[in-house]
């Protein structure tokens, strides 16, 4: 085979493995960084999230936003990787495989997605680093990168923590989609 046939021929496998990359592809690939980026129900850039796996199965995850009221926020892990807006109802429920009851203060609970609050102070911007050992990045029963994905969702109000089955955090304000890195 001669140089140039050899480079069509893996020009083409390169085209065909991009094309046929999936969620679950990334899944099964061991993936231990993802990202979203934020935004509003207008579509704006708000803010991001990072998220890692520790050899653990930690999931480690950072949110940094500005533009957002001040005060608490709920911020979940939702079980479907879309974010149309302005509801950002595409997102689905709360990540929740497992089947589990809402909250991190709930003895029966917590979905595999729940996170403590954001705080946002008076200008707009929040910042939440926490880590969370019920969702992971890895293949198995509660990765993100099941069939259809997953995203980062925050909500206008605080989470109690406890009802089902958002904590009475209200509205979806903010929305990403997690991506491997």
């Amino acid at each position: 085979m001669d140089t140039r046939s050899v480079r069509q021929a893996f020009g083409g496998l390169v085209v065909a493995a991009l094309l046929g990359l999936t969620v679950s592809a990334v899944a099964a690939s061991g993936a231990t960084h993802a990202s979203a980026r934020l935004v509003d129900g207008s579509g704006a850039t708000v803010g991001w999230a990072r998220l890692v796996e520790d050899e653990a199965g930690r999931l480690h995850l950072v949110v940094q936003v500005d533009g957002l009221s001040p005060g608490r926020h709920g911020i979940h892990l939702h079980a479907v990787g879309s974010c149309i807006g302005p509801s950002f109802a595409s997102a689905g429920g709360h990540h929740n495989p497992l089947a589990a009851e809402h909250g991190l203060a709930n003895p029966a609970g917590a979905h595999a997605g729940d996170l403590p609050n954001l705080e946002v102070n008076v200008a707009g911007r929040g910042h939440l680093q926490t880590v969370s050992d019920r969702a992971t990045l890895s293949v198995g029963p509660v990765s993100l990168f099941d069939r259809d994905g997953s995203a980062v969702i925050i909500h206008a109000s605080e989470d109690d923590q406890v009802t089902n089955p958002t904590g009475n955090s209200g509205a979806r304000v903010a929305c990403g989609v997690i991506e491997a890195r």
